[in-house]
């Protein structure tokens, strides 16, 4: 029978007294004990300690474990030999040979490997030189994320003669480093430091690579700059094959009271368009006090070409690439009425090209206004917005064409509202009142010659709804049905508004929603539309009655003109009596399907003017299929949308979890990869042309990702721009990314993409 000891070793006195604390002297804690476990154990009392098979040593969350321990008591030191393995907070170490004065963490281990609990970083060193607590040096080291598989081979490693670790700075520092992937060395340097989590940290970040039809191959090597807790920049120099050489820069700030963020990207010479070419993104917001706001927007580019030069840009840029916006807005907020004043102003790049030419639109300055919402007694409310513009027109705009001037409007709206949990019903009268002064005198229209010109023009309308339930079942499950009938009258009288000013107004569009817009068939102020019309809706919903979730809807709408309506967007009267009918209806009754359509049929005609059919399928996280079927008449189009992100090949366990291992390993079944598909495309079938697409392959090995994402944007009528992106992601080191981030674009083009390691 085998005997085990345990020695309880004091690294000093312990004092059965307690005592306060008084000026001048600080209370001292208990240094923390040292247990040693071994099959044998011996030594010379408060000297040094021998102990051998299995032996054990814990102290503070270090645990040591050998086939020999010798603790030497009076140093400290302790020296393990043979099987050695520590392991403190998770990280483990193991090899034959250590020593170690345990109270400061100072010593050294030869030969080990290890894994560190952080970011399951694994691997091997001929020695580890422990510095305290939180640092440490490896001499000729090694790491990686992977798994080694059957044949000692690992995804990716790195490797380099010294290899520092310092927790307190969240960095690793390899000096003599060489990255290999899949065995081959892909990046050489003197020193590379990299993140030993996902905090940030100032160091050189992997280069990228993008291809594209316009600027061809560029290279950049961003530097990141952790300044500061609340504020960083990115300063990546690149260099284009066929554009030159150039600068991309990103600050960003956070304060309690502001934040914001400055993107510049400079070529001082592109050799293409033989000028130098900018892009400037500044945003900057401020909180005044707790109820006043001022926000910065400031997009400036250097030329009308530059959203097709340069693909990235588009992305920054927004949905109008060729509309860039720029404003300085502050806003108060009071207990009864809302403040605000704004400057407005447009960068608008036109195109040469004919046919291709966009309109201006006004730049406001400034705008000031002022809002309130007012009750009287229990249903009288009051909705009241008074607000004075300087309209003018940007740069390169004819101001013959389009007269310039100020507006002063007011919008005052009464509503008397009636509401029941089964029905409601609001009356309600509006006021549209607006004084122009203009620059040059009016052409047309009953005030021509004139540039001073006010108008008032009233609304009343009636709205009706209601809200019948009943339960019922389904298939064997209870469920809750509605019926919901609405019905809406209004009533605008005729107003000339020929060779008024049309600042801001433009015709609604017509759909399921705007239907029901009895106030106006215009947005903005310029233009009213007189209406006398009552427009009936009726619509049904499914909704689960525990849960309130909403299983199926289903809607038909209408409009009846009582008489025509003269005030329209193309001067040509609206004599149709019957306006086109709505259904629509939405669906996630079958699980993990959402199906949705909206119809818009003309009856004269006795055909459909538009349509809008999709559908989406999503039964797990990296799956989900979506497609979209649109159709418009008017405005002569036809349009098919795929979008998708599904595995086709490989097991498919993986998670958004970083790899973490308990103990290293030098066996395993290694990176059973999983390959994903993902993409969208948008089709013209009439044109039989690719409006836009993008298409990748994600492989997941578990410890790197690996992405090909090509894209194609159209940039005109007969021209667009193509690329192709790479990304290599290294869990627990960082992204050797080709192209512009394909991750990003992955996740503003694929509706329900998930980013396979997040």
């Amino acid at each position: 029978m085998r005997l085990g000891f345990r020695f309880l070793i004091w690294l000093g006195t312990l004092s059965a007294l307690v005592l306060s604390s008084a000026p001048g002297l600080a209370q001292v804690s208990a240094p923390a004990p040292t247990t040693v476990e071994a099959k044998e154990i011996r030594g010379t009392p408060d000297q040094q300690t021998i102990a051998e098979g299995n032996a054990v040593l814990t102290h503070e969350g270090t645990t040591v474990r050998a086939d020999m321990i010798t603790y030497d008591r009076p140093t400290g030191v302790a020296r393990a030999i043979g099987n050695v393995e520590i392991l403190k907070n998770g990280d483990a170490y193991r090899g034959p040979l250590l020593q170690l004065q345990i109270e400061t963490y100072e010593g050294f281990f030869s030969n080990p490997t290890y894994v560190l609990r952080r970011n399951g970083a694994m691997g091997s060193a001929q020695r580890i030189d422990f510095l305290d607590k939180y640092r440490a040096v490896g001499t000729q080291g090694t790491y990686s994320t992977c798994t080694p598989d059957d044949d000692a081979q690992v995804g990716w490693m790195l490797s380099a003669g010294r290899l520092t670790v310092d927790y307190e700075k969240n960095e690793g520092v390899a000096e003599g480093a060489v990255l290999r992937f899949l065995g081959v060395p892909i990046l050489a340097a003197p020193v590379l430091s990299f993140p030993l989590s996902s905090e940030r940290k100032s160091g050189w970040l992997p280069p990228s690579i993008e291809v594209d039809s316009s600027s061809g191959l560029q290279m950049s090597v961003p530097y990141y700059w952790n300044i500061a807790p609340h504020m960083d920049a990115t300063l990546a120099p690149e260099l284009s094959l066929r554009r030159g050489t150039g600068l991309n820069t990103e600050f960003r700030y956070l304060q309690p009271d502001y934040k914001g963020t400055i993107d510049l990207n400079w070529l001082p010479h592109d050799k293409v368009a033989d000028s130098s070419r900018y892009r400037l993104n500044f945003n900057h917001g401020a909180r005044v006090d707790d109820n006043t706001q001022v926000n910065l927007h400031l997009i400036r580019v250097s030329d009308n070409d530059y959203w097709k030069d340069f693909q990235t840009a588009r992305d920054l840029i927004g949905l109008t690439p060729r509309l860039l916006n720029s404003n300085l807005d502050a806003r108060h907020v009071g207990a009864d009425w809302t403040t605000y004043a704004k400057v407005q102003s447009w960068q608008v790049l036109q195109s040469l090209v004919p046919g291709e030419g966009i309109d201006a639109p006004y730049q406001r300055t400034p705008q000031i206004g002022a809002r309130t919402q007012q009750f009287f007694g229990r249903n009288l409310r009051l909705d009241f917005e008074t607000e004075f513009n300087q309209f003018s027109l940007p740069a390169g705009a004819s101001s013959a064409q389009y007269p310039t001037g100020s507006r002063i409007h007011s919008l005052a709206t009464f509503s008397y509202p009636w509401v029941s949990p089964a029905w409601s019903l609001t009356p309600k009268i509006l006021l549209n009142a607006a004084t122009y002064a203009l620059d040059t005198p009016l052409m047309a229209g009953p005030h021509a010659g004139q540039k001073s010109v006010t108008r008032v023009i009233p609304t009343t309308s009636l709205d009706s709804s209601w809200v019948l339930e009943r339960d019922s079942q389904w298939f064997g499950r209870s469920i809750r049905q509605t019926l919901e009938p609405r019905l809406v009258y209004s009533y605008t009288p005729f107003y000339d508004q020929t060779g008024l000013p049309n600042f801001d107004s433009a015709p609604r569009d017509f759909t399921f929603e705007s239907i029901y817009s009895a106030d106006n068939a215009f947005t903005g102020v310029d233009r009213v539309a007189d209406a006398y019309q009552v427009t009936a809706s009726i619509s049904t919903r499914l909704i689960d009655p525990a849960t309130g979730a909403e299983a199926l809807r289903l809607g038909l709408a209408q409009r009846y003109l009582l008489r025509d309506q003269l005030v329209t967007s193309d001067g040509v009267p609206l004599t149709q009596r019957l306006s086109d009918v709505f259904v629509m209806g939405s669906t996630n009754v079958i699980p993990q399907w959402t199906l949705n359509a909206t119809i818009q049929y003309n009856a004269e005609l006795a055909r459909l003017q538009r349509s809008v059919w999709g559908g989406a399928y999503s039964p797990g996280p990296f799956r989900t299929l979506s497609a979209s079927y649109n159709t418009d008449r008017v405005a002569n189009t036809e349009q098919v949308s795929l979008g998708w992100q599904w595995p086709i090949y490989g097991p498919l366990n993986r998670t958004a979890e970083p790899l973490v291992r308990a103990a290293p390993s030098t066996s395993s079944a290694g990176c059973q990869g999983a390959w994903y598909s993902v993409g969208r495309v948008n089709y013209n079938t009439r044109d039989r042309t690719v409006v836009d697409a993008i298409m990748g392959l994600e492989y997941d090995a578990g410890c790197w990702v690996g992405r090909v994402v090509a894209r194609r944007l159209s940039t005109g009528l007969n021209e667009s721009v193509t690329g192709i992106g790479f990304q290599l992601e290294l869990v627990g080191l960082s992204r050797l990314g080709f192209g512009s981030n394909p991750v990003q674009v992955l996740k503003e083009n694929v509706g329900g993409y998930q980013p396979l390691r997040n």
